[in-house]
């Protein structure tokens, strides 16, 4: 049985973070707030791939409450993730993701992002699709006060 989770999720872009998207370093003056790394396309996939098995979000898994957390590596949170899945029996197979920002431009990190992500889920780096679009100037991420991501996963039930 396949089935499908959509995942969202956005941060405030803030001075003195470094800008972690998709496990990648993008060299840029503001970075995203979060109690994790805030690395949001890693976040998204998980919310994705946990909604798929109907096992929650990323906070059941990883509360902002919990001190353990705390500028922890996303990939490695979706990773841990990915096992939990595992154990449920569901295994991932593809995911598609958009990231909305204004600026910095992200068209050479989306390879490198997949790759990653591929390492994190054990998806390959074909089935997973990244996209950077920006909002056209509208809203928070228009004013360059943040990045949102939406991510679709599929997984398999084994």
């Amino acid at each position: 049985m396949i089935r499908i989770g959509i995942g969202y999720d956005s941060h405030r872009l803030v001075s003195g973070r470094p800008l972690i998207l998709g496990g990648q370093r993008v060299p840029f003056d503001l970075g995203l707030a979060g109690h994790s790394d805030g690395d949001a396309v890693a976040h998204a996939l998980t919310d994705a791939l946990l909604g798929a098995a109907a096992l929650g979000d990323i906070g059941k898994l990883f509360p902002d409450t919990d001190p353990r957390w705390k500028d922890a590596d996303s990939l490695q949170l979706l990773r841990q993730a990915v096992g939990v899945l595992r154990q449920r029996g569901f295994a991932p197979l593809q995911a598609d993701i958009t990231v909305i920002a204004e600026r910095p431009k992200l068209g050479s990190f989306l390879a490198a992002m997949a790759e990653a992500l591929s390492g994190a889920t054990g998806i390959p780096a074909a089935a997973i699709g990244l996209k950077a679009k920006t909002n056209e100037g509208m809203g928070f991420i228009g004013r360059g006060e943040g990045i949102a991501v939406i991510a679709v996963a599929t997984v398999e039930a084994a």
